[in-house]
C-alpha cells in the first residue's frame, strides 16, 4: 500500500477515455457487454466508452463524473446520477441487461460506477467517494442513495455494508463470457439525513 494524497474534481471531457477504462474496472465486464452491441466494425470497445462519457445529454455523460487525482494522475472515478424510474417505460428486452434495469431504485441518488487503479485501494479512497455522493445527492435534494453490486464482490459489499448500505432486492445474473460475475446482483440503497 501506498500512501498518497488525493484530490477529486469535476470531470471534463477531456477524461472520457480515462473514465471509459475506469468504468470497464466497476461494471465487470457489463460495460463490454453493452460496448460491445453499439461497436461499429471493428471498432475499439473502449471508443465506444469514450463517445458514450463524451455526450452531455446523457446520464452516462463525464457531466455526471467526478475524478480522483493523486499527483497530477488519474487514480479513480465516480459516476452517480439522479434516477427515476418510468413506470410505464417497456421492460428491458435484453435478458442479460434486465436484472439491472429491475434493481433501479425511483427517487434515489444512483452511484453507477465507482473504481479505482490497484494502488490506489484500500487507502479510504472509496469511503470518500461515497461521502461525496452522499454530498451531491443531497445538493440534489434527494435522501437516498443507491448502488447495485455483485454478490460475489465481497470488498466492495462489505464496504457498501459498513458505510450503511442495505439490500433490499436481488436478481439471477444472466451469464454470459463477457460479464466476470454470476450470482445475484443486490440493490443497496441508504437513506441519508437533509441538509
Amino acid at each position: 500500500m501506498v500512501d498518497v494524497e488525493v484530490a477529486f474534481r469535476p470531470a471534463t471531457k477531456g477524461d472520457c477515455r480515462d473514465i471509459a477504462a475506469l468504468y470497464r474496472i466497476s461494471s465487470d465486464g457489463v460495460a463490454d457487454y453493452i460496448w460491445t452491441k453499439l461497436a461499429g466494425p471493428d471498432e475499439d470497445i473502449l471508443d465506444v466508452g469514450q463517445r458514450r462519457y463524451e455526450q452531455e445529454d446523457s446520464v452516462f455523460s463525464y457531466r455526471n463524473c467526478t475524478i480522483v487525482e493523486s499527483a497530477g494522475q488519474i487514480a479513480g472515478m465516480l459516476v452517480a446520477f439522479p434516477m427515476h424510474v418510468d413506470p410505464q417505460a417497456e421492460a428491458e428486452a435484453d435478458p442479460v441487461l434486465r436484472p439491472y434495469s429491475e434493481l433501479e431504485e425511483d427517487n434515489s441518488y444512483y452511484i453507477c460506477g465507482m473504481a479505482l487503479l490497484p494502488v490506489f485501494r484500500g487507502q479510504g479512497i472509496g469511503t470518500k467517494l461515497l461521502d461525496l455522493a452522499e454530498t451531491q445527492a443531497r445538493e440534489r435534494g434527494f435522501g437516498k442513495t443507491s448502488l447495485i453490486v455483485f454478490e460475489q464482490n465481497v470488498g466492495a459489499k462489505r464496504l457498501y455494508d459498513r458505510f450503511g448500505y442495505r439490500e433490499i432486492a436481488r436478481r439471477a445474473v444472466r451469464p454470459h463470457p463477457l460479464i466476470h460475475m454470476t450470482g445475484d446482483a443486490l440493490l443497496m440503497v441508504k437513506t441519508i439525513d437533509a441538509e
